[in-house]
């Protein structure tokens, strides 16, 4: 039992690299996405059901949270229960993450299904709007230069 265990460490830790390692080639190559969605086969249910993992990023660089996220999902069910502010099907084909929420930047949201095969996920939008930070430099009360945060929508 413990190799099995072992072994499944080994597994998840090696999927976690290799997605990394394809997020780090997407940014050098210059494809990149705001959000990438990862996911594989973790240990099955007792009953023998095959389980799924998957994580949800928002790796947007320049420091964005980004809301409504919907992801192309088929119709997606699970004999695992899955939170449903965390992802949660609202038609054929239209999945909700975190309950429309924005997912901050750097922020992962991971949940588990079992179904006798793993679904095909992908982001459909995002948005319609979502804030990304921008700065502004305006002058301070002596005259001098300070930076202001603050936050204009940007459409996506």
């Amino acid at each position: 039992m413990k190799s099995e265990s072992s072994l499944w460490r080994r597994r998840v830790v090696a999927r976690f690299t290799a997605g990394l390692a394809v997020i780090f080639l997407l940014l050098i190559i210059g494809v990149y996405t705001d959000i990438v969605i990862s996911q594989g086969p973790t240990e099955p249910l007792p009953n023998g059901i095959p389980t799924y993992t998957v994580e949800i990023m928002n790796v947007c660089v320049s420091g964005c949270d980004i809301s409504a996220i919907h992801l192309s999902c088929g119709w997606f069910s699970s004999a695992r229960l899955v939170n449903p502010r965390v992802f949660k099907r609202l038609r054929f084909d239209d999945c909700l993450v975190n309950d429309g929420k924005p997912l901050a930047n750097g922020r992962t949201l991971s949940f588990q299904y079992a179904n006798t095969f793993p679904y095909s996920l992908a982001v459909s939008s995002v948005g319609p709007q979502w804030k990304r930070p921008s700065y502004h430099r305006e002058r301070g009360p002596h005259h001098g230069i300070r930076s202001i945060e603050y936050y204009s929508t940007i459409e996506r």
